[in-house]
């Protein structure tokens, strides 16, 4: 016991993960309860593409050219050049794209959808909107979380594309290495399970970033700071989760999926 309240330390921050927990449960819910808001949704999904597109795209081309660069460098030291592609690539595609999508989402749209739900929280929108019969978890937190998914998983195909295109350039341009080498070794060493993971990856990305984004914004500490303080709490506790859930993710893809044969 601690100052002899009864409070057990740790207390709260178990409370604080039941509660997003349970508002994870609710929003799987009334994603198939009707009616659906799909305006709503699709003005979502415009807002969320309008912020991340040209920035996951700047992004993506440096940290494609990041790893095949530094790839490039290791493979050639120990004499295995030949699979500079097939490792920068399925880097690229299996852990670079989905976490820099997923970054982008939550650093841009989710700090944006926290602040308006916590605007709303705030002014005691969210208050009416139940006193009315209103749900405001399929009202506005549904529509947000579905757009985060969807746009995620189109970004991810995107960062995967420009990311192994410029891996490609600066391994064959600045490095010296051979195009069909390149391609041979990607082309001997990926599978399509590698596309299908990165994809299931960047899904629950989004679908993580969107909760923990209306979480904070619906649990704000009062007042236009906390809400400053909501958007900044759920941008890190986003980070936080992204990288335990890509360890799990990919522990478990290691084993259940063999890797490709020569």
């Amino acid at each position: 016991m601690s100052g002899g309240t009864g409070t057990l330390p740790g207390t709260a921050a178990l409370t604080q993960v039941g509660r997003l927990a349970t508002l994870s449960w609710e929003v799987l819910r009334a994603i198939f309860k009707r009616p659906f808001q799909a305006r709503e949704w699709i003005q979502q999904c415009w807002f969320f593409a309008s912020v991340t597109i040209l920035p996951t795209a700047l992004v993506a081309i440096p940290f494609g050219a990041v790893i095949a660069l530094q790839l490039g460098s290791l493979t050639a030291q120990i004499g295995a050049q030949s699979f500079t592609g097939a490792a920068s690539a399925l880097a690229i595609v299996q852990q670079a794209s989905p976490l820099i999508t997923a970054l982008l989402v939550a650093g841009a749209g989710g700090s944006a959808v926290c602040a308006d739900i916590g605007a709303r929280k705030i002014r005691e929108e969210i208050d009416a909107m139940e006193v009315l019969g209103v749900n405001p978890i399929q009202r506005l937190i549904v529509p947000r979380v579905l757009a985060a998914m969807v746009v995620s998983v189109l970004l991810n195909g995107l960062v995967s594309v420009v990311g192994v295109l410029g891996g490609y350039f600066f391994n064959v341009v600045l490095q010296g290495g051979t195009p069909g080498a390149y391609l041979a070794s990607f082309n001997a060493l990926a599978q399509v399970p590698d596309l299908w993971v990165s994809e299931i990856k960047a899904l629950l990305y989004g679908f993580v970033a969107g909760v923990v984004a209306a979480f904070r914004g619906l649990n704000p500490a009062g007042g236009p700071k906390g809400v400053g303080d909501a958007v900044n709490q759920a941008v890190v506790i986003t980070f936080l989760l992204l990288f335990l859930i890509n360890v799990v993710l990919t522990a478990i893809y290691l084993r259940i999926i063999p890797p490709k044969a020569m």
